[in-house]
C-alpha cells in the first residue's frame, strides 16, 4: 500500500508541467506550439528566454526531488517506495493527465531520480551524457547514452540488488521510448545538432 501511495504521489507531482505553465505565464505562449512541440526544458530553452528556461529547469528538478523526498519521509527505510515515487514522477512528467497525457521526455526528472537512488551513478551518467552531447552536438544522443549506461552501471554497482536493477531498467526503457522519434532521425541522419538550427528534442 505504501509503495502504491508513493507512486501515486510521484505521478501527481510529475503532472505539474513547468514548461507549459511557465511559458503561458511568462511568455503568454504555449511551448507545445514551438520547435519540436515537446513540453520540456530543452525545447523551452531553444524557443524562449533564458529566464523562462532556467525557471522550468529549477521547477522540474524541485518537483522530482519533492516527490521522492516525500517518499523518504513516508517510508524512510523502504527502497521500493523511493523507486516507485521516482518512476511515478517520471510517468507523470511524460504522460500528464492534465495535458492529455502529452508531456516532456523526462530527462531532467530521470536524472534527479537517479541521483536520489545512487549519487555515484547519477554523477557518472550526467558526466558521460554531457560529454557525448558536446562531442557530437546531439542532445538526444547524450540523453540516450545516459539511458543505456544507467542499467549497465547498476549491474556493476548493485549486482545483487534486484529491485535497483529493475528500477534502472524501467527508467532506461522509458527514456529510450520517449526518444523513439529521435532514434529514427539519428538513424536516417536527419537529427539536427545544437548550434546549427533547432534540435528536435
Amino acid at each position: 500500500m505504501i509503495i502504491i501511495l508513493c507512486a501515486v504521489i510521484g505521478y501527481l507531482f510529475g503532472c505539474f508541467n513547468s514548461s507549459i505553465v511557465l511559458t503561458r505565464l511568462i511568455e503568454k505562449k504555449d511551448v507545445r506550439n514551438y520547435g519540436s512541440g515537446n513540453a520540456g526544458f530543452t525545447n523551452t530553452l531553444r524557443n524562449f528566454s533564458l529566464l523562462t528556461a532556467v525557471l522550468v529547469f529549477v521547477c522540474d528538478a524541485i518537483k522530482a526531488a519533492a516527490a521522492i523526498f516525500i517518499s523518504l519521509l513516508i517510508a524512510p527505510d523502504n527502497d521500493m517506495a523511493l523507486y516507485a515515487s521516482a518512476i511515478g514522477v517520471i510517468l507523470g512528467h511524460n504522460f500528464p493527465f492534465l495535458y492529455r497525457f502529452k508531456g516532456g521526455k523526462g530527462v531532467l526528472v530521470s536524472s534527479v531520480a537517479i541521483f536520489f537512488a545512487d549519487w555515484r551513478i547519477g554523477i557518472a551518467v550526467f558526466v558521460i551524457s554531457v560529454l557525448i552531447m558536446f562531442a557530437t552536438r546531439y542532445v538526444s544522443l547524450g540523453s540516450l547514452t545516459g539511458a543505456v549506461i544507467f542499467p549497465l552501471l547498476s549491474f556493476y554497482f548493485h549486482s545483487g540488488d534486484t529491485s535497483f536493477i529493475i528500477f534502472s531498467l524501467v527508467v532506461s526503457l522509458l527514456g529510450i521510448y520517449m526518444h523513439r522519434s529521435n532514434i529514427k532521425r539519428l538513424i536516417e541522419g536527419k537529427e539536427n545538432r545544437f548550434g546549427k538550427g533547432k534540435n528536435n528534442v
